[in-house]
């Protein structure tokens, strides 16, 4: 392990950091807010104790990096981001308390969502403005990120990128891996700058379009109202933030090659049309329970189902109604959309539908070998093989995302919350949706969990957003030992 480089490297993550909070520093003296001076303090501490770091390895050589050494990074840059989130909330007295503060934090880096702010509309502008940025730098990913503005660390980056990219077959779109995170990022600005333009020409001020831009294309789903996207009543709004989270829902590497020429590339990927249609048949189911039972209209039926179906499978967190109190057939198709989560090489989170299609191909192979005990077969996606090395990540995948699961719902239920509110606020905390059911549905938040609890979902919410592995190899001897 290389420690300093490792410490250089978080160190330079934290000094860029502090430049984000240029943004609300503005967002505060446009509004002639108090909290300007909290933010500046949060900057300058930030700033100081990234650059102090930075100057003290300075000294040490720029050495190719290991995957030991990439796993590190990530895991620690993001504990770290939510240690530095915190600063805001707490020296603006915005969130007062050290563990609901850095929920909030990570709930934000990670793109959870989740919240403990019971009325978030008398939140000064300029936190809401670095609630709304920790999710949008956590989107796209704070390291990632670093690979693309700092190539001076370019070597050994796609150790870094291996690591921190939500998907389990990472792809290159770049010969060099800084490339490719460049390409990524400006496709994922794009992205948002198209949506302010389009929220804002719906008739939503700059600052509350910004705000939701920002937490839609890193399916985060923070908001600047307490009703969330309910609040604008608008199908206008709607459709516009249906459209953008089923776009950050897709592989960003196949917006870039169609923004390159490749039209019909979205088609053409296997991944994506079980998305799209998986996400269309869902709507459609929700829509027929909730017509009659819930609205008299259909279409208001299908506007509901299109923007929570979407909403959860993309693992968004974005609300127009309270779906708790919706049929059971409806709880149970969102509860199952936690789990299958958007696309790999998405922001969003869950397990992926490509797990999810690669796992239904390898049990239908089993089926198949067992009625042709001699036949040779493999599992096959977009016509080409799949490495069984591949196959074998995935399958450990899954057992330890259902097993951390499992466990965490029993800890919550220990610490005294229901069955329903317990099952429905890990699965949300793992697979970074937001709202569950419960005491944490869509209508309240996360304040009334225990201490405890709140800290098991933060774990749950980072084991999440890092895919796991990054996460829970760190906490295992074999990954100390030389």
């Amino acid at each position: 392990m290389h420690w300093l480089v490792i410490l250089r490297f978080t160190a330079l993550l934290a000094v860029f950091i502090s430049g984000t909070m240029f943004l609300p520093l503005a967002v505060s003296l446009i509004y002639g807010e108090t909290d300007f001076y909290a933010i500046l303090l949060s900057m300058g501490i930030t700033f100081a104790a990234g650059l102090s770091c930075v100057l003290l390895t300075s000294g040490e050589k720029n050495e190719p990096l290991n995957h030991r050494d990439g796993m590190a990074i990530v895991a620690l840059g993001w504990i770290g981001a939510g240690l530095i989130g915190t600063l805001p909330y707490l020296f603006s007295g915005a969130i007062p308390d050290f563990t609901d503060a850095y929920f909030e934090s990570i709930s934000g880096f990670s793109t959870t969502g989740a919240s403990i702010i019971n009325d978030i509309e008398s939140m000064p502008k300029a936190i809401l403005m670095w609630r709304s940025m920790t999710q949008w730098l956590g989107g796209m990913g704070i390291i990632v990120l670093s690979i693309a503005v700092l190539p001076f660390i370019g070597v050994g980056g796609m150790q870094l990128y291996r690591a921190e990219t939500p998907s389990p077959v990472v792809d290159k779109l770049k010969p060099r891996i800084s490339e490719t995170a460049r390409v990524l990022w400006k496709v994922y600005l794009a992205l948002t700058l198209a949506q302010i333009g389009l929220l804002m020409a719906g008739g939503m001020d700059m600052f509350d379009a910004v705000n939701h831009a920002f937490c839609t294309m890193p399916t985060g789903g923070f908001s600047t109202k307490n009703t969330s996207v309910a609040y604008f009543n608008s199908a206008y709004f709607d459709v516009i933030i249906v459209v953008f989270m089923l776009l950050a829902g897709i592989n960003f590497s196949l917006h870039y090659r169609f923004l390159n020429g490749d039209l019909g590339v979205f088609a053409k990927d296997p991944e994506c049309r079980v998305f799209l249609i998986l996400t269309a048949s869902l709507i459609a189911l929700v829509a027929f329970d909730l017509y009659g039972t819930v609205f008299e209209s259909f279409w208001k039926s299908l506007r509901a189902a299109a923007f929570q179906v979407s909403s959860i499978i993309t693992t968004t967190g974005f609300a127009t109604e309270d779906f708790d109190r919706w049929p059971s057939l409806s709880k149970q198709i969102l509860l199952g959309c936690m789990f299958v989560g958007a696309m790999a090489g998405s922001t969003g989170g869950g397990m992926k539908v490509m797990r999810i299609v690669l796992l239904v191909k390898h049990a239908f192979q089993e089926l198949f070998r067992l009625a042709h005990p001699h036949a040779v077969s493999t599992v096959k996606l977009g016509g080409r093989p799949v490495p069984p090395d591949v196959m074998s990540s995935i399958w450990g995948f899954s057992i330890l995302y259902f097993l951390l699961f499992i466990v965490g719902t029993l800890m919550m239920c220990i610490l005294g919350m229901d069955m329903t509110s317990a099952f429905s606020s890990v699965a949300s905390a793992i697979g970074n949706i937001g709202p569950g059911l419960g005491v944490v549905g869509p209508a309240l938040n996360y304040v009334e969990v225990p201490v405890a609890g709140k800290w098991i979902l933060v774990f749950c919410m980072l084991v999440g957003r890092l895919e796991i592995y990054t996460v829970l190899v760190l906490l295992t001897p074999e990954f100390w030992r030389r």
